[in-house]
């Protein structure tokens, strides 16, 4: 039987992502804190006992919850999840638009699976990238693979931060606190569209997230400095996914780069099997090593 709620407390956000290494993104903990961010619509957890879809019906039709741009990735939780899509999609309104984005082959595959069952159109498009980095089980080993001209870079790089700043370290902060504010400032002293993208509304979804497990600010110092880079990130004992960053535009010796290289030399060290760098196909990341996750959509009316 298809239950439709509105309750995160449901046992069924506890079923496996049909896609795998798809960080917090279809967690309940995150899937909340992105409804109470920005509610558009009906909330229709929509479930079975083994799947469960977060959707959304709202004036934009049928879709996950939350906007795009802040999901990185898209997956049906539960082993029948094509079969509830199926029944989902059979049983909607004639003529209602529909849109899923954001999904690795894993979870696009069930939901081709699902829409092809309900009689709909079922060829996916592909509509963005995802950068990720499987990690080796030592740092050395990563500079080896990445080039001798990529591993002169960051070897380069690190020496002049270290000439202008000291010996750098990365301090995690969890939480709101001063760590917290500090990446706060960072970001919105950016230029561009990333200096205006850190809202006070954004920041409290920012807040949201930081208060929850697995999420912390990391801050990149040289010995008895203030932080000169900074990065907002999820991990687990698998991955470690490189949500947000900011840096201070006035500091010398590459900092950017220095915390990222830190980043992926710790989370090798602490066993991790891949460094997502998640959406965008920014060029640093596949100088670093990453390769492209292509991620797919649907679109349509039923």
């Amino acid at each position: 039987m298809v239950i439709q709620h509105g309750d995160w407390s449901t046992p069924a956000l506890d079923l496996r992502p049909v896609a795998p290494d798809t960080g917090p993104f279809p967690r309940r903990d995150f899937l909340e804190a992105l409804w109470n961010y920005a509610p558009a619509g009906d909330l229709c957890l929509t479930e079975t006992s083994s799947a469960l879809v977060p959707l959304v019906v709202g004036e934009a039709g049928l879709h996950w919850v939350g906007p795009p741009d802040l999901v990185d990735y898209r997956s049906p939780l539960g082993d029948d999840a094509a079969d509830l899509i199926a029944e989902v999609m059979a049983t909607s309104a004639s003529g209602l638009h529909y849109r899923f984005d954001s999904l690795p082959d894993e979870a696009a595959d069930v939901v081709r699976r699902g829409l092809a069952k309900a009689g709909l159109p079922a060829e996916p498009v592909r509509v963005e990238v995802a950068a990720r980095l499987p990690l080796p089980n030592s740092f050395e080993v990563f500079l080896e693979r990445v080039g001798s001209k990529e591993r002169h870079e960051i070897r380069r790089k690190r020496r002049r931060f270290r000439e202008a700043h000291g010996d750098p370290v990365v301090i995690t902060s969890r939480g709101t606190g001063a760590g917290f504010e500090r990446f706060v400032e960072m970001h919105r002293a950016s230029g561009g569209g990333k200096g205006s993208f850190l809202t006070p509304r954004m920041q409290t979804l920012f807040a949201a997230l930081a208060d929850q497990d697995g999420w912390a600010v990391e801050l990149l110092c040289g010995e008895e400095t203030e932080p000169v880079a900074s990065a907002f990130a999820w991990a687990d004992a698998d991955g470690y996914y490189l949500y947000n960053s900011a840096f201070d535009r006035l500091s010398t010796g590459s900092p950017g780069i220095v915390l990222v290289s830190m980043l992926i030399e710790r989370a090798i060290q602490r066993g991790c099997r891949v460094f997502d760098f998640l959406k965008g196909d920014e060029p640093y990341k596949f100088r670093l090593g990453a390769v492209s996750r292509l991620l797919y959509g649907f679109e349509g009316s039923t």
